[in-house]
C-alpha cells in the first residue's frame, strides 16, 4: 500500500520536473528557439488552434525564427496570434512567411531573465512541497502502523530533497546559459 503511494508520488514529481523544464525552455537566452512559440494559439477559421499545427518553424539564423504556414491565407491570423501571445518579439510578415528576429540581450535583460527562471524554479519547489503534503496525508489516512508511517515519511522527505537538488541543478544550468554572452 505505502509503496504504491510513494511510487505515485515519485511519478507526480517527475511530471513536475518535466513541466518545469518546459516552462524554462520558454525563457529565451537571446538565441532563436522554436520552444518560445509553444502555447501560442491562433484563431484559424474561428477555432483556437495551436500554432505548431498550422506551420513549420525553422531557425535559418542564430537569432531568427522562420514561420511558414501550410495555408498562406492564415498569415494574418498567425501574426495576430503571435502578437496576442505577448512573447516579447515582433513578427514580420512578408506575404509568404513570418519572421521573428530575436535581438541580442543586454546585461539587464539577462539578469531579469535569471530572476524569472528563479521564480519559475521556486514555483516548481512549491509544487513539490504541495505534493509532499498530499502524499503525507494519504499515508496518514491509510492506517499504517506508527513505525511504518515514520519510515515512509522519512522516505518521502529523502525523495523531496533529491528532487529539490535536481531543481537547483536545472536552475544553475539555466543561469549559466542565460548569463553567457
Amino acid at each position: 500500500m505505502e509503496d504504491e503511494i510513494i511510487k505515485s508520488f515519485e511519478s507526480d514529481l517527475n511530471q513536475s520536473i518535466e513541466s518545469l523544464e518546459g516552462r524554462l525552455k520558454k525563457i529565451s537566452a537571446g538565441r532563436a528557439n522554436p520552444a518560445i512559440l509553444d502555447g501560442v494559439m491562433v484563431s484559424y477559421y474561428g477555432t483556437p488552434t495551436p500554432l505548431k499545427s498550422l506551420v513549420t518553424i525553422s531557425v535559418p539564423e542564430a537569432r531568427q525564427l522562420l514561420i511558414k504556414p501550410f495555408d498562406k491565407s492564415s498569415l494574418a491570423s498567425i501574426e495576430k496570434g503571435i502578437f496576442e501571445a505577448d512573447i516579447g518579439y515582433t513578427p514580420t510578415n512578408d506575404g509568404e512567411c513570418i519572421r521573428i528576429s530575436i535581438p541580442p540581450l543586454t546585461e539587464d535583460r539577462r539578469r531579469e531573465l535569471v530572476k524569472q527562471a528563479k521564480a519559475t524554479c521556486e514555483e516548481g519547489k512549491v509544487a513539490i512541497r504541495n505534493q509532499r503534503r498530499d502524499t503525507l496525508e494519504l499515508l496518514k489516512d491509510s492506517d499504517l502502523p506508527e513505525d511504518t508511517l515514520k519510515r515512509c515519511e522519512e522516505r518521502v522527505q529523502e525523495i523531496v530533497d533529491k528532487y529539490n537538488k535536481k531543481i537547483d541543478s536545472i536552475l544553475e544550468s539555466k543561469t549559466t546559459d542565460l548569463m553567457s554572452v
